[in-house]
């Protein structure tokens, strides 16, 4: 397709295979995949000397399923970590584990109002061969959970219509499911600040599904919207940025 930039590969945890590596590596591109935090990886973790950890601060906070909570500090480190050691040796690879801690909060090992002896952390843990330094690489394998609200979009809108019986249909409607997606992003940008960021379904209810009487005359298409209109200056937006004729 004349890709020209480095691909990486990034995943969560289900992902966290060798075979997954393997194509990566056949493929010439790197990888970025979470690994479930087993013995194996908490025992890479204690190696880690303690003057290592980088402190980092979120631009914006993050919440944690686990900690049920937000998140707006941490602390990373990496070390060469070899995976994959029970497999055939072909699929043995050498990569940088890299770790993110964040601190517990009133764990429930500690009893109310008790001190605690020393600090308890969690840990999420990445292996990847990413090129890039460690306080890029950390937060850029983070970055791909914004295709999960992608996807989710996509599931509450056309996608929730698969699977059909015949692939051929499925590979169709995953067509327009995509066209329809992002043409209703483009109209969410070119309305406002807010439906830029809105999801498909509130674009839809907004801008699209509204309730607006159609009338003809001299080989011309009028429609007569809603008076006193909540969003009729972002429509107003969309309308005339799309090279139409707006009159009030």
């Amino acid at each position: 397709m004349g890709i020209t930039a480095q691909i990486i590969v990034r995943a969560d945890s289900a992902y966290f295979f060798h075979k997954v590596v393997d194509a990566c590596r056949t493929a010439s591109v790197l990888f970025s995949l979470a690994v479930a935090v087993k013995k194996t990886v908490r025992e890479a973790i204690v190696d880690i000397a303690e003057d290592a950890w980088t402190p980092i601060e979120y631009t914006d906070a993050v919440w944690d399923d686990e900690g049920e909570r937000w998140v707006s500090d941490a602390e990373i480190a990496e070390i060469p970590c070899t995976a994959f050691t029970s497999k055939k040796e072909q699929f043995h690879t050498t990569a940088r584990l890299i770790v993110r801690r964040v601190k517990r909060l009133n764990p429930k090992s500690v009893p109310e109002g008790q001190a605690e002896l020393f600090g308890v952390w969690r840990h999420h843990v990445i292996f990847t061969d990413s090129r890039f330094t460690l306080v890029h690489a950390e937060p850029m394998h983070r970055e791909h959970a914004v295709v999960e609200q992608v996807l989710a979009d996509l599931e509450d809108s056309a996608l929730g219509h698969l699977p059909s019986g015949m692939f051929t249909a499925n590979a169709a409607w995953l067509t327009l499911a995509a066209t329809a997606y992002n043409l209703t992003r483009a109209a969410g940008h070119l309305a406002s600040t807010f439906h830029a960021k809105a999801r498909t379904g509130t674009i839809r209810r907004h801008l699209i599904n509204i309730p607006a009487r159609i009338a003809t005359g001299a080989r011309r298409l009028t429609l007569h919207l809603p008076q006193r209109w909540r969003w009729e200056a972002d429509f107003a937006d969309v309308w005339t940025a799309t090279g139409q004729r707006m009159v009030t």
